[in-house]
């Protein structure tokens, strides 16, 4: 019988396979992040020469076991910075996802609506060039009379791209 101090620190032998199998899984992601991505996370050198090592490695049971190895260094790291700096690297690509569907809806208000779209735009983006934009609209409205492949709508969509992230990046300042 285990005392009852003991008793709310006391762990299973499943919870704590499970809680390895985590740290496994955790350091399986850290494998497939991209080498900027890997280099954005605080990670020490032991860890993160194991991470790169792994990704060499091409036969199954050894990278099986390059992974479990990976899983044994997380167990003397704290795992929450690196979760968290995971979800912030998800959080971006979500942002950027959301980001590119707005303009893309905002491209296609401009050329449905015209300037009805166009004012709203310009009001919400007052650095946006007006005229510009016309002519951009105009070239892509011809295109699609003419049924011709959209290079003037890409042209659009780019500096509608182009004037958000400028907005964005003056914000940030």
């Amino acid at each position: 019988m285990l005392p009852e101090d003991a008793d709310s620190e006391y762990k299973s032998r499943s919870q704590i396979k499970r809680e390895m199998e985590a740290l496994q899984d955790l350091g399986e992601t850290l494998v497939t992040l991209k080498a900027e991505q890997l280099a954005a996370i605080h990670l020490s050198d032991k860890l993160r020469d194991a991470i790169i090592a792994a990704r060499a490695i091409t036969e199954r049971g050894a990278r099986r076991r390059q992974l479990q190895y990976i899983g044994k260094l997380m167990r003397d790291v704290d795992a929450e910075p690196i979760r968290q700096a995971l979800d912030t690297l998800n959080n971006r690509g979500r942002q950027a996802a959301a980001q590119f569907h707005r303009l893309e809806r905002w491209r296609d208000r401009l050329l449905n609506e015209g300037d009805a779209a166009l004012s709203e735009f310009i009001e919400e983006h007052p650095a946006a060039d007006r005229q510009r934009i016309r002519q951009l609209l105009r070239n892509a409205q011809r295109e699609i009379q003419a049924d011709k492949p959209p290079a003037a709508a890409r042209a659009l969509f780019r500096y509608l791209r182009e004037v958000s992230d400028t907005e964005g990046v003056e914000k940030k300042q």
